[in-house]
């Protein structure tokens, strides 16, 4: 233990009900205290570790009561000096008023214990409609510590504009309180754990000087932890998508005539396309599935959130698999419009970004003919000497990278306070950012694709090298996504 080891304690606090308990989850990573839609159901204060350190440093979170009748506590303490305030608190409120002199006993509390307080706001209300605002903050002027207000209940996460309006808006109301030292958006059920580290170093200038060396230690640790997640998940996320990428299945090689005759009578007469197509597309369809589900469950257990990919997912894939003859791309054209596409639905997924982006629901789309000059897309067709192998093209890989991205992101902002993580939408802006980044890597995603092995010679070596160099690229571009929704988050990070 260092000689200079110190325990360092961030108090939240806020109005009854605005979402105490539910942050304190979320960055303890655990489910504490008891969350449900009523006032007062927070008791005591209650402390929590959130990391220690080697040398012997603790970060304690303290979760509190909130306040509840706001005018009549700072009334109230201001008359802690005399004997009749002394009754009327310690005794009076005590059996007659429980939820007033638990408002009362957590602000003792923090006033003893807290080295900065954690200022909740409702931020979906309006400064002006929050009556309770002026009283709670001659409250905290009372406590006489350094405060730090945190905006929560903003919403599923916006453009950073919009989120800087709030954060300009609450920070007018709050006027000039030399006691409030900044205003930041951190929401318990969207926050971002690059969020967390602004967060954290927002606070350093409040850290009195005695503990200024071993907070810094803890926001080491903290980022430290952090890095380690996000690492795994990108290591998650590349072993996926090189398995993919590396992955073919076998089929007899078909003449063009016999394809074009498979082709016409399927349209024409209706009856089944291949058989053995429609078996080699289902299983390569299937092992994406179960490796796009192994990626999402690792991400979840990476994040200590509870959850499983979707379970409607198989049934999806066989509401849309069809089959289709390996084509390359060439004889695709003299086809026109006749054949249709295979695995129709992974390209329309994967053409929206995967907004549905639960893992598989990225399975069963192949485009096929479009305005006369069909060209296959999705599966490509590797021709050997004797045999044909259908494996998975660059231009769906790619979507791959995109859909994974935003998958993380969508895992990576998912606050504890919102029970078990189940699928929903991006934001519009997420998938668009997302989508101009990996365009911009296209060409080191091809020189990537290009290192694959020829199909049917994958060993586990060769998809780990390519999971490997596919983990440096997907970490580059998720910083860089990173950045610009929250810029200087990562690069202060790095500084550090």
């Amino acid at each position: 233990m260092s000689a200079d080891a110190r325990a360092v304690a961030l108090s939240l606090i806020s109005h009854t009900n605005a979402g105490k308990t539910t942050l304190a989850r979320t960055l303890l990573g655990r489910d504490v205290g008891e969350v449900r839609d009523a006032a007062h159901v927070t008791t005591e204060a209650t402390p929590y570790p959130l990391i220690d350190t080697a040398e012997g440093d603790a970060l304690l979170l303290w979760d509190t009561p909130g306040f509840g009748d706001s005018a009549r506590l700072a009334r109230r303490l201001a008359q802690q000096g005399n004997p009749i305030g002394w009754f009327l608190s310690q005794v009076w409120d005590r059996f007659r008023d429980q939820p007033f002199y638990l408002s009362q006993q957590a602000v003792r509390n923090v006033r003893d214990e807290a080295d900065v307080v954690l200022y909740l706001v409702n931020a979906a209300e309006s400064p002006a409609d929050a009556g309770y605002l002026a009283p709670e903050l001659d409250v905290l002027a009372w406590i006489g510590r350094p405060v730090v207000v945190l905006l929560n209940q903003t919403g599923p996460p916006r453009p950073r504009t919009e989120e800087q309006a709030d954060v300009e808006r609450w920070h007018a109301a709050l006027g000039d309180r030399p006691f409030v030292r900044q205003v930041l958006a951190l929401d318990a059920f969207a926050r971002c754990w690059v969020q967390e580290i602004v967060l954290l170093r927002a606070l350093a200038s409040a850290i009195a000087a005695d503990k200024a060396a071993a907070y810094q230690r803890l926001v080491a640790a903290w980022t430290s932890r952090r890095e380690r997640q996000f690492a795994q998940a990108m290591a998650a996320l590349a072993t996926a998508i090189a398995g993919a990428a590396c992955d073919s299945e076998t089929l007899a090689t078909p003449r063009l005539r016999d394809q074009l005759r498979t082709a016409l009578r399927s349209v024409i007469a209706g009856d089944d396309e291949d058989v053995e197509r429609q078996r080699a597309a289902h299983a390569l369809a299937s092992r994406l599935d179960d490796r796009l589900r192994a990626s999402t469950d690792r991400l979840l257990v990476i994040h200590g959130l509870a959850g499983h990919a979707a379970d409607a997912v198989r049934a999806r894939i066989s509401e849309h698999l069809r089959t289709q003859a390996p084509l390359h791309t060439g004889k695709a054209a003299a086809v026109g419009g006749v054949v249709s596409g295979a695995l129709s639905g992974l390209a329309a997924d994967l053409a929206a970004g995967g907004l549905t982006f639960g893992a598989g629901t990225l399975l069963g789309a192949l485009a096929g003919a479009a305005g006369g000059a069909g060209v296959a897309r999705g599966v490509n067709a590797l021709r050997g000497r004797s045999a044909t192998r259908l494996g998975w093209d660059d231009e769906l890989l790619e979507r791959l990278v995109v859909s994974a991205l935003l998958r993380y992101l969508a895992i990576a902002h998912f606050g504890r306070g919102r029970g078990e993580w189940s699928e929903s939408e991006y934001p519009p802006f997420w998938r668009e950012l997302v989508e101009e980044l990996v365009a911009a890597r296209r060409p080191a995603l091809a020189a990537l694709w290009e290192q694959r092995p020829p199909a049917g010679k994958a060993t586990s070596t060769s998809e780990d090298m390519l999971a490997a160099s596919l983990c440096r690229l997907l970490a580059d571009t998720a910083r860089a996504v990173l950045e610009r929704l929250y810029p200087g988050a990562i690069s202060g990070a790095a500084s550090d």
